[in-house]
């Protein structure tokens, strides 16, 4: 029994061949697929009828808007609100795979580091290009604070850029690592009810349920937090100083 078997990519069936290298559609492929069909079977289904009292289904879509919107004014301003459809389709986009990741024989895309990191550097370049269209070469003061003595200004400037490149990996390791850290504790704790005694297996699987309910919370503080700091660092690039 491998904990990690679930975690594999699964070539479905191949698209092209370019030189040597075979472009496949995989079981991650389909999975963002059909997290993308379910996000806008929400946001277009549920927002159709525009009731004024709204449904069950409309009123997950307005709480998902207006949760995005006050994370992202909180954070970058109202200037801000012009990254939206950025930021909450990455929430969208994350918190929908992240819930289907946790269903029993599907597949976890956001358990692969590839995943996270094309996501991340998305928001990183992001912050780069517009940091630089609006500041111009400005936006290089975000590396040198005010008021710091010039003895140790090469020392801050060093560690500014130095966390400033270390972004992407910071906003992508988090998200990666805490979906695969949950999946394989479920997984070892379901296996107990298979290697050991049938007597330990109720407790097994009551610790399997809120091993299972935790990665559920887990699911969606961590489509919060990959949201919040996206909209942290969109926020910098608007006063640079």
């Amino acid at each position: 029994m491998d904990p990690i078997h679930q975690f594999e990519i699964k070539k479905l069936f191949p698209i092209a061949r370019i030189g040597g290298m075979e472009i496949a559609f995989t079981n991650s492929a389909l999975f963002m697929l059909i997290g993308l069909l379910l996000i806008l079977l929400l946001m277009l289904g549920a927002t159709s009828s525009r009731a004024l009292v709204p449904g069950r289904l409309q009123s997950v879509a307005e709480i998902s808007y207006e949760f995005v919107a006050t994370t992202l004014r909180s954070t970058a301003g109202t200037e801000g609100m012009k990254f939206f459809p950025l930021v909450f389709s990455l929430f969208m986009f994350i918190l929908v795979l992240n819930v289907i990741g946790i269903i029993p024989y599907t597949f976890t895309v956001t358990s692969h580091i590839i995943i996270t990191v094309s996501l991340a550097l998305l928001v990183f370049f992001t912050v780069i290009i517009y940091g630089f269209w609006k500041n111009g070469l400005r936006f290089f003061k975000l590396f040198v604070p005010s008021g710091i003595p010039i003895y140790i200004l090469p020392l801050i400037v060093f560690i500014e850029v130095l966390s400033f490149l270390s972004r992407p990996i910071s906003h992508s390791v988090r998200l990666f690592a805490n979906m695969v850290a949950g999946h394989i504790v479920i997984f070892f704790l379901i296996a107990l009810t298979v290697l050991i005694s049938p007597f330990v297996a109720p407790v097994s699987v009551a610790f399997a349920l809120g091993i299972f309910m935790l990665e559920l919370f887990v699911a969606l503080v961590q489509a919060y937090v990959f949201t919040m700091l996206s909209a942290l660092f969109i926020g910098m690039t608007q006063h640079a100083h």
